[in-house]
């Protein structure tokens, strides 16, 4: 069933109104009529089964059918902070690991990222990448859209890892530990309820410098391997996730 983020003020006791690139969207895209039913959601604490009373230009209201259970997001939050990749693979770092779980993303420079900054397009492309987790998340049945920031510095970053629980740098080069090795004892040691924070740390396109790894590791993360195939920087980061969403019991079965 089709599913739409709206904002709090839009909800009201007994109906919701649902504006801009969604009503348009139900209307046009879908083709909806009154009488067809999908899913609301504030991406924080209400969720609704609506019915839709009437569709005009940009405008669409439904009335609630029946309030919803939010569904269970992942009990550890995952952001992925990725290096700014060439072209549109932003995009698809954001678009998949919306889908399958991922927390926030957190854009960065580093020493061989060959993106050319532009703070002129900072924003535009920011809300860009934020529809983009928009949409992946509805697709998903996502109760929250992740978080998506705005580009930091490799010092920065290296000053935000101290808000993780636990940082994982995926190197190329590792041969030691792999990111089982550094994930398992981890989630064995966490209490059930409460809620932790990982941060996965994924390089541009020639990886990071030796430098920047003995930074990062004495800045608190742990460097870690994805297997003996080298991986694609959009691929690395959906693949890590995957894994921690494996190791935490968010890929189903028992």
């Amino acid at each position: 069933m089709q599913r739409y983020f709206i904002e709090s003020e839009q909800f009201g006791e007994q109906q919701v109104v649902i504006t801009g690139d969604d009503a348009r969207h139900i209307g046009k895209v879908m083709r909806s009529k009154p009488g067809d039913e999908f899913i609301v959601s504030d991406g924080v604490s209400r969720e609704a089964l609506v019915k839709i009373i009437s569709i005009e230009p940009g405008e669409v209201e439904a009335e609630i059918v029946s309030q919803l259970e939010p569904a269970g997001e992942p009990w550890l939050q995952v952001t992925i902070a990725q290096s700014l990749p060439k072209g549109d693979k932003m995009e698809t770092v954001i678009q998949k690991c919306t889908e399958i779980g991922a927390a926030a993303f957190l854009p960065f420079i580093s020493e061989r990222t060959v993106v050319q900054y532009d703070m002129k397009k900072e924003e535009k492309r920011i809300q860009r990448w934020r529809k983009i987790a928009k949409e992946a998340a509805e697709q998903a049945h996502r109760s929250t859209i992740p978080a998506v920031m705005a580009s930091v510095s490799w010092k920065e970053l290296l000053a935000a890892l101290a808000d993780f629980d636990l940082v994982c740098l995926c190197y190329e080069q590792e041969d030691g530990q792999g990111l089982r090795g550094a994930l398992r004892p981890f989630v064995a040691g966490l209490e059930t309820g409460n809620t932790y924070r990982i941060a996965v740390v994924v390089g541009p396109e020639g990886g990071f410098s030796e430098a920047e790894v003995t930074a990062a590791v004495e800045a608190g993360a742990a460097s870690i391997g994805l297997g003996r195939r080298i991986l694609r920087t959009e691929t690395a980061a959906m693949a890590a996730l995957t894994c921690i969403m494996y190791e935490s019991g968010e890929m189903g079965g028992a």
